[in-house]
């Protein structure tokens, strides 16, 4: 059995892959790490590796997926799959582009502090789930409780280490690992384009793209993203 690190994204926690752990038991011995308060992608990959068995699977959602680059640039050698789901890799565009990420971000943090992380949370979730989505009885709720557990510092922090991020292209060509690169056909954040990209310079990589769901694929979507995980841990 493969230990498998599956990494959150911002202001998630093991709910995210709650479905995967229940469904991949016989193959995959599953850890989920906390990044905690730490502000920087490579504080957050170093943190991982110090917890980490020799070797092991890795798995990343949203800037988890970023972290699992981050880890595979520090220790290559300990990398013995990889997977990156509905993620980038590109650094914080310059001019407009940037400038209107960092904007949009530190909106967010306000309403956090302001009113309260799950207050936050509400708005946040409308962008990133498929929109047949966005009422739902069960996801909307286990999303923003998610982030409820969070805290604004927290949430401050990883916006920190996602508008510092590095450019992980360079890297891309070097994964010579089975890597599953899984996205969402409706996620409009990180759409398939740039999974494209990502599959086309990583030479062992498998693309993968689930309908019907939108940015938090692991939760819409669970039975999609865990056959495919278990197709990536056999390979």
């Amino acid at each position: 059995m493969i230990p498998l690190l599956l990494i959150p994204g911002l202001m998630c926690d093991r709910t995210v892959w709650e479905a995967q752990i229940a469904a991949l038991p016989d193959v995959a011995e599953c850890t989920v790490p906390d990044h905690g308060c730490l502000d920087t992608l490579e504080a957050m990959a170093s943190a991982i590796l110090e917890n980490a068995p020799p070797r092991f699977a890795i798995a990343g959602h949203s800037m988890g997926g970023r972290v699992v680059l981050e880890v595979f640039r520090q220790a290559p050698e300990r990398v013995q799959r990889l997977a990156i789901f509905d993620t980038k890799y590109q650094p914080l565009p310059s001019g407009e582009a940037g400038e209107q990420e960092r904007a949009g971000r530190y909106k967010l943090l306000e309403i956090a502090k302001s009113q309260g992380v799950r207050a936050m949370a509400q708005e946040w979730v409308q962008g990133m789930v498929h929109p047949a989505r966005r009422t739902d009885p069960w996801l909307i709720p286990a999303i923003v409780e998610m982030f409820g557990r969070k805290t604004a510092r927290i949430f401050e922090a990883q916006i920190h280490a996602l508008l510092n991020r590095t450019d992980a292209g360079p890297l891309l060509p070097r994964i010579q690992v089975p890597a599953l690169i899984l996205c969402a056909r409706e996620d409009s954040w990180s759409p398939p384009s740039v999974h494209e990209e990502m599959a086309a310079r990583i030479p062992s990589s498998k693309l993968v793209i689930v309908e019907n769901s939108g940015h938090m694929v692991t939760m819409e979507q669970p039975s999609a993203v865990s056959r495919a995980m278990r197709e990536w841990l056999a390979a």
